[in-house]
């Protein structure tokens, strides 16, 4: 049986997983204010109801219930967890509805958290989801598809020799063929610097429309400006219309350069959510992506605290196709 490619992010969603911050030994000072920032994305998200329905997953009972406290508006579960981010840990739903899910290893064997290798089999369960389970490791942050078969990743993700050792690029090309449905794979080259998953692609190149994909143009002094003219370049060749948004640039915390993206969108219903940093193209790349989004309201909101624990909106989120 032929599988169908995950639809496009910006076709319509039933719903969303999002994760909430549960873990205060991980989380530290920005425990409260990473949850603030989470429930703000929910809500704009949720856009007053006009939005999709956000399913808020807790790791326990006690954060359930301050995500309840926080957000009126959401749907509350509480399924044991590592840590947030779903992007790679929750199932990938194709084209026919059908829950796909691959090996976890906490993105190379950096981060063993309890929980976090089963809670896309637990999510899916909890939708009544046909589980479909393939036996080699993928994040759903490690790829990017346009809903008509193409899909962009990148080499230093998902050929790193700390993921699936035993398959080549072939090989990896093959089973996202087979196994998402996939009918082109677009390989680009590095992802961001310092970016602890070895480059996801929703850091870097972004699907806003079939064929047309986003990469962010460089800010001057900016740590990832030969990945991004690399990434056009690659993705031209490969037949694709690019799309240039600003860059923040060079993004500090505690004086270490950290994979800080506009890229890290959320493609809703009503609204695409974009993470913002206090850099000087904030409002220059919500502009940029309210263009590519006319029908949409485009949102620009912080995402500091958020960043601490390495990621942003869309690597804290899934959505539920239909």
């Amino acid at each position: 049986m032929t599988t169908l490619p995950p639809p496009a992010e910006w076709a319509h969603h039933k719903a969303v997983w999002i994760g909430f911050p549960s873990h205060a030994d991980l989380w530290l000072d920005d425990l409260e204010p990473a949850r603030d920032e989470v429930v703000a994305f929910a809500s704009a998200v949720h856009a007053d109801g006009r939005g999709e329905t956000v399913i808020l997953v807790a790791a326990d009972e006690g954060s359930a219930g301050t995500a309840r406290r926080l957000a009126p508006f959401a749907e509350v579960v509480v399924e044991p967890f590592g840590d947030i981010w779903l992007r790679d840990t929750a199932p990938i739903i194709v084209g026919d509805g059908t829950a796909h899910q691959f090996v976890f290893n906490g993105w190379g064997g950096k981060y063993d958290l309890p929980g976090d290798d089963t809670i896309g089999r637990r999510l899916a369960e909890s939708r009544g989801k046909t589980l479909a389970a393939f036996d080699w490791v993928l994040e759903g942050g490690a790829v990017d598809g346009d809903g008509t078969g193409v899909v962009v990743t990148t080499e230093q993700c998902l050929l790193n020799r700390n993921r699936n050792p035993d398959l080549d690029k072939a090989g990896i090309e093959a089973r996202l063929k087979s196994d998402l449905g996939f009918s082109q794979v677009v390989w680009l080259g590095d992802g961001l610097v310092n970016d602890h998953t070895d480059g996801h692609v929703d850091n870097l190149a972004r699907f806003v429309g079939e064929g047309r994909v986003a990469i962010p143009e460089a800010a001057e002094n900016d740590p990832n400006w030969q990945v991004y003219q690399l990434a056009k370049r690659d993705a031209e060749r490969a037949g694709l219309t690019v799309v240039s948004i600003p860059s923040p640039g060079r993004v500090l915390r505690d004086e270490e350069i950290v994979p800080a993206s506009y890229m890290n969108f959320y493609i809703g219903n009503a609204a695409v959510v974009v993470p913002l940093y206090g850099a000087e193209n904030d409002d220059a790349a919500v502009a940029a992506i309210q263009a590519i989004f006319p029908d949409r309201q485009v949102v620009g909101q912080r995402a500091d605290h958020i960043l601490t624990g390495g990621g942003s909106f869309h690597c804290i989120s899934q959505q539920i196709p239909g």
